[in-house]
């Protein structure tokens, strides 16, 4: 793992331990908070997202929302999880209200993040996935702004 004021780095060597990861980082968002999900076709995306919203929504069904594009997990605290893989344009994304799903009840994930780029906050977490040959994937979380202290560490604890 490689470790910076704002970054952290690391591989996961199963669908469950990405999920793990995603359960962990949910722990630690605070509502309000988007997190944007950047990588290609199969790179753990959903799989973290799945592990995050088993947080939120403590043992409901769990899907990919790419059909629906948007799923809603957890009462008190919520989870918002966008899927933009079949928008085309910016419009298409404007078009869904999207203003309202970066709303502080809640945590906000967004998977194809870079389809919406300029309709992302600033203060937001940026994750990217990548192939790692295998089942591995690296993972890597680009804090800007929103973690608490010490979130690498307790991130780091997950895997």
């Amino acid at each position: 793992m490689i470790e910076g004021a704002t970054e952290v780095i690391f591989e996961t060597t199963s669908p469950e331990q990405t999920e793990a990861a995603g359960a962990r980082l949910a722990a630690l968002l605070l509502p309000g908070t988007v997190v944007a999900l950047r990588g290609g076709l199969a790179t753990g995306k959903t799989c973290l997202v799945r592990g995050m919203a088993s947080f939120f929504a403590k043992g409901a069904a769990i899907h990919s929302p790419t059909f629906t594009l948007v799923n809603e997990y957890g009462a008190e605290h919520k989870l918002y999880h966008l899927d933009l893989y079949r928008l085309s344009s910016i419009l298409e994304v404007a078009d869904l209200g999207y203003e309202e799903l970066f709303e502080p009840d809640g945590v906000c994930a967004v998977e194809w993040a870079e389809r919406a780029e300029e309709l992302l906050p600033a203060r937001r977490l940026d994750v990217f996935l990548e192939h790692a040959g295998e089942d591995r994937r690296r993972l890597t979380f680009r804090d800007c702004g929103v973690m608490p202290d010490g979130w690498q560490e307790r991130l780091r604890d997950a895997v």
